[in-house]
């Protein structure tokens, strides 16, 4: 073990998920890593310390305070529309309260969170690219992500009461990959539905360049909220065709009600209020994420398509 491992930790919430998985086996090569997820973490690095708890109980503070910590990656947020709302709030809320009241307890010096660019919301008004000062309206058509915008805000509020942490914000936009997402839910589905009249511009980012993006955030005097998304956009129709897709048109409110029904008999993971990211554009400006965090995509969206389709083509 380096020395550098002995001197300092980073622990990582959601670490047992797809994307924290792909983070630690990289992190965990220059850093000490600690874990905290309820789930089993049997993939994990031999190395890692991992704490099969919820972020949320008393125990949770005994681990903030003997770990060490110099950093704490966030990537623990509850995306699941299955589970019952006032679970996935409290999950998500009142667990991402918990860890700011730690970090302050215990003087942690860096915060890195993952949000999602998600919380500004597909809108027939939206500029051609957002900034990341643009309003969070992602959650006027969609509740399922009002929690997610809260914990957005919980993380822009710590960054601006307590200076002393080196706070960053991460919003990629739709992450392609191993994970399990709306976007990925709906390149899943035979016949990809399209909304009749409609055919957006799409970015994506590759689930790689997520967890490089992670890497840099780390690094000693970044802070700030930055946008993530790999080069180059397309159209919806465009997407779909590379992904071998024939999608089905269907009017809005149709499509809307298919989506309502197949959602309640889960059915498929792609929900009713997410049918405004296949009508309207919601597209990220990267620019201060290349200035500031010195970050460029190694995938553009036509690596993104690729893996989509292997992913999808590996599944049993």
């Amino acid at each position: 073990m380096t020395a550098k491992k002995k001197k300092s930790g980073v622990l990582v919430t959601g670490i047992c998920g797809r994307l924290g998985l792909q983070l630690v086996r990289v992190l965990h090569r220059t850093e000490r890593v600690i874990g905290i997820d309820r789930r089993k973490g049997s993939m994990l690095p031999l190395d890692v310390v991992h704490h099969d708890i919820d972020i949320r109980r008393r125990k949770a503070r005994d681990i903030f305070r003997k770990a060490k910590v110099r950093a704490v990656v966030h990537l623990g947020v509850m995306h699941d529309p299955r589970q019952p709302s006032a679970e996935r709030h409290s999950w998500n809320v009142d667990g991402f309260n918990s860890i700011l009241q730690f970090i302050r307890a215990y003087n942690i010096p860096k915060l890195v969170l993952l949000s999602t660019g998600a919380v500004y919301g597909p809108n027939p008004d939206n500029p051609q690219f957002i900034s990341e000062d643009y309003t969070l309206m992602g959650g006027a058509r969609d509740p399922e992500l009002r929690d997610l915008i809260e914990v957005d805000m919980l993380g822009q509020s710590y960054f601006w009461r307590n200076p002393e942490c080196e706070t960053v914000i991460l919003r990629p936009t739709q992450i392609v990959g191993t994970v399990r997402n709306g976007v990925m839910e709906y390149a899943r589905m035979p016949r990809s539905p399209m909304a009749l009249g409609f055919d957006p511009m799409i970015q994506l980012v590759h689930e790689q360049d997520v967890v490089r993006a992670l890497m840099l955030a780390l690094e000693p005097g970044i802070s700030g909220i930055f946008n993530i998304a790999s080069k180059g956009q397309m159209p919806l129709s465009r997407v779909l065709q590379d992904l071998g897709r024939d999608p089905i048109h269907l009017p809005s409110r149709m499509l809307r009600g298919a989506l309502r029904l197949s959602h309640q008999l889960k059915t498929i993971g792609f929900h009713e209020a997410q049918v405004d990211y296949i009508m309207y554009t919601c597209m990220l400006d990267t620019s201060r994420t290349e200035r500031k965090l010195g970050f460029t995509p190694e995938h553009d969206i036509h690596s993104c398509i690729r893996e989509a389709r292997h992913c999808i083509s590996e599944e049993p």
